[in-house]
């Protein structure tokens, strides 16, 4: 009984775990989707060579709390296992084997609802971030909340084609920002990264543009044809985004 209880207790301290070591990764700027399946792959010691990992490798505080996540997994899957195999061999025999599996699974879907309770989350959530924030010198850039990314808005990139509409252009051509949407780098075939890119840069084909903007103008972009086409699609979206600006905003106020 003493083992099933542990065992209880053991997972649920795991899954605050993780969820801290998710907020950690968030307050440096990961998603919350990606953070949370980083904490997990470290927490189970499960690697993935990626660029995504890469990025967390050369972090310097992702890599710190990454560290401490191993750590802590390696110990915590050895103790897990162990107390599992315990809480069935009761050898009070105060519950029978279905008693005790009975019991582990009620536990169990308890922990599950725990981890999916929209309400549980936001709270937990709120008192881990106010206490990392107050413990620890991390620094918060929730660029989910911050750029609206959960919303209409999103950071995208795309490879740019030799039959793009903006395949061999300068910036200054394109007047992307003319129709909602900022170019924030540039990933050159060669692996350089060109951030915040100048107006006499040219894009060229195989080079993967990073684009911010309202997910169905990114969408359209990508897959934007050269030509004539290209361009007509162009003066459509600055006049979609002009009518729309003149619709949000209020009119100016008349002596």
């Amino acid at each position: 009984m003493i083992a099933l209880v542990s065992l209880l207790v053991l997972l649920s301290v795991v899954v605050a775990f993780v969820r801290t070591a998710t907020m950690a990764l968030t307050m440096t700027g990961l998603s919350q989707e990606l953070a949370q399946f980083q904490a997990i792959s470290a927490f189970t010691g499960v690697g993935f060579t990626t660029s995504e990992s890469e990025a967390i490798v050369n972090h310097p505080v992702r890599r710190r709390i990454l560290t401490w996540v191993m750590i802590l997994g390696s110990a915590g899957i050895v103790g897990m296992t162990s107390t599992f195999f315990l809480s069935f061999m009761d050898a009070s025999g105060v519950l029978s084997g279905v008693e005790r599996a009975a019991l582990l699974a009620a536990g169990a879907i308890g922990l599950w609802w725990m981890t999916h309770s929209r309400w549980i989350e936001r709270h937990t959530s709120r008192v881990i971030r106010g206490a990392l924030i107050r413990w620890t010198r991390l620094e918060s850039y929730d660029f989910n909340e911050l750029l609206d990314l959960g919303g209409q808005y999103a950071v995208r990139q795309f490879t740019v084609r030799a039959e793009d509409w903006v395949a061999g252009r300068r910036l200054d051509e394109l007047k992307l920002p003319d129709e909602g949407i900022t170019l924030l780098g540039i990933h050159r075939p060669d692996g350089t990264y060109l951030g915040l890119p100048r107006s006499s840069t040219r894009i060229e084909p195989g080079d993967r543009a990073v684009v911010y903007g309202r997910q169905d103008l990114l969408s359209k972009l990508s897959c934007r044809p050269s030509g004539s086409q290209g361009h007509k699609a162009h003066e459509q979206a600055v006049a979609e985004l002009r009518r729309s600006l003149a619709e949000t905003t209020p009119d100016a106020p008349t002596e």
